[in-house]
């Protein structure tokens, strides 16, 4: 068995069993894609190009990941976690974007940033629940996270709004409530400045094998607050000024 195989074969059964694994070697970031794949492929998770991801980096400099994400963990606000499996219960607010059109390869390919903006029709909040199927969780090597979908769980949704590609990012107010915790505020903190920086290296990552990224395709931009923690019983809602808010209850 590959390395690839034994990384597959731990994450599927740690999926089925919700119990976690220790993390898994995983050699390079293609090889990180390619066991998303194959355990997205296992589960049924895809009926064709994922129509909902996950995007973001730490800094320009870092360099993008990029995570596709199964339907059944995407909730519209406000939404109940109920029996979804949690362990770490970490929350990152986020703003989501929408696609106008269709995107293939050979548009992806030509795109900047401008160009990029121009292919979104819509934007909402969105909280990411953060999990993980690794014991190490947030602390195992990055490309078993990368594996392990980015250390996805599940996707809340606010009301979508009509995007503004010249949104000032910088002056961007949020804040985050969470049940005894005190309220967290934050301006202009997204990683890259501008949510929509991830859209042209996405767009070439989800497009690298030919498809066609359909008209109505997700993608949730990064955290502006860093991973915050809540706890079973907690009501968390996040609202960024001028564009909406989103909840869900743990």
């Amino acid at each position: 068995m590959t390395t690839n195989e034994q990384a597959i074969t731990a994450l599927l059964g740690a999926r089925r069993t919700n119990r976690p694994v220790p993390a898994p070697p995983v050699a390079t970031e293609e090889d990180a894609y390619a066991i998303q794949e194959a355990v997205g492929r296992a589960l049924g998770w895809f009926d064709g190009v994922p129509v909902h991801w996950k995007s973001g980096g730490a800094s320009r400099d870092a360099g993008l990941a990029h995570a596709p994400l199964p339907a059944a963990g995407v909730w519209t606000s406000p939404a109940d976690v109920g029996g979804w499996p949690v362990r770490l219960r970490g929350i990152e607010a986020e703003v989501a974007l929408r696609l106008r059109a269709g995107v293939d390869a050979e548009r992806a390919a030509t795109l900047d940033l401008d160009g990029a903006r121009r292919c979104v029709d819509a934007m909402c909040v969105s909280i990411e629940i953060v999990e993980s199927r690794l014991q190490e969780g947030l602390e195992a090597p990055p490309l078993s996270r990368l594996a392990d979908l980015g250390s996805h769980g599940a996707l809340v949704l606010g009301a979508w709004v009509a995007w503004e590609p010249q949104r000032d990012w910088g002056a961007q107010r949020l804040q985050v409530e969470i049940d005894g915790q005190p309220v967290a505020r934050f301006t202009g903190t997204h990683a890259l400045a501008d949510p929509a920086y991830v859209l042209p290296g996405w767009l070439r990552h989800a497009t690298r094998d030919g498809a066609t990224v359909p008209a109505g395709t997700v993608v949730t931009t990064g955290s502006w607050c860093g991973v915050l923690v809540a706890q079973a019983g907690n009501r968390v809602v996040a609202a960024f000024d001028g564009i909406g808010r989103a909840e869900v209850r743990f």
